[in-house]
């Protein structure tokens, strides 16, 4: 079997409703070109609202996807789209708060079987993956432990990390019980064993956090895990 050849140029998808006041989103693109110049590689990203994604066809061509932060999305079908189409087509995903929060949901309906799947930020009805935290995180920072072995652990070169979060909601405990039940395995956990990562085993690279790492690019840190995406993006 022919080997693809690696890519000098990628596209990455960043599905999100871009708004200039947010962090993360000031972040993205600068954690996205710190870690092209890295990898010495040209990286083109697309801003798509998730009212412009209504098809899995927009996303055809893309080599990586990443749903942003900020949610709620104007559209929560776009962010649907948009996981279950990377997780589907083994493109490489990065999904990070509410793309952590949602990637779950889709999961929850499509793999699990809970048709009813949702989130406490925008439904009352519903099985809830995603519930309020016992303890806001809007701009906090926290340790994380990482599952050793594993893309995030080995992105980072070690099993514990510090990263900020901006967010007041997590995985449900009614989820938690249920999820690892198939092949998306918790990959992170903070000092209460709470999860706050994700990676889905049968995939080349598919990553979820609660915490938004993308915002060490305004400090001028590398994003590990931006770099480890564009890595797997560029074959």
């Amino acid at each position: 079997m022919e080997l693809s050849p690696v890519k000098d140029t990628l596209r990455i998808a960043l599905i999100g409703d871009y708004n200039p006041d947010v962090i993360a989103h000031q972040a993205i693109p600068l954690s996205i070109d710190d870690a092209a110049a890295v990898l010495d590689l040209t990286a083109d990203y697309d801003w798509i609202a998730t009212t412009e994604l209504t098809s899995p066809e927009d996303l055809v061509g893309y080599d990586a996807i990443w749903l942003v932060p900020a949610s709620p999305y104007q559209n929560v079908d776009g962010a649907f789209i948009a996981a279950r189409f990377a997780r589907e087509n083994s493109i490489p995903f990065l999904g990070t708060c509410g793309g952590f929060q949602h990637a779950l949901i889709e999961y929850a309906r499509n793999v699990l079987g809970w048709s009813d799947a949702t989130h406490a930020e925008t439904d009352t009805d519903g099985r809830m993956v995603i519930a309020p935290l016992t303890c806001s995180l809007v701009e906090k920072t926290d340790t994380i432990e990482l599952r050793a072995n594993t893309i995030i652990a080995k992105a980072y070169g070690r099993e514990e990390i510090e990263e900020g979060y901006h967010c007041n909601y997590g995985v449900s405990p009614e989820f938690t019980k249920e999820l690892e039940s198939g092949d998306m395995r918790v990959t992170g956990w903070d000092e209460q064993g709470e999860i706050r990562a994700v990676e889905l085993v049968t995939h080349p690279f598919f990553v979820a956090t609660l915490f938004q790492h993308e915002r060490g690019a305004l400090a001028g840190r590398p994003v590990p895990l931006v770099q480890a995406m564009l890595y797997a993006a560029r074959g």
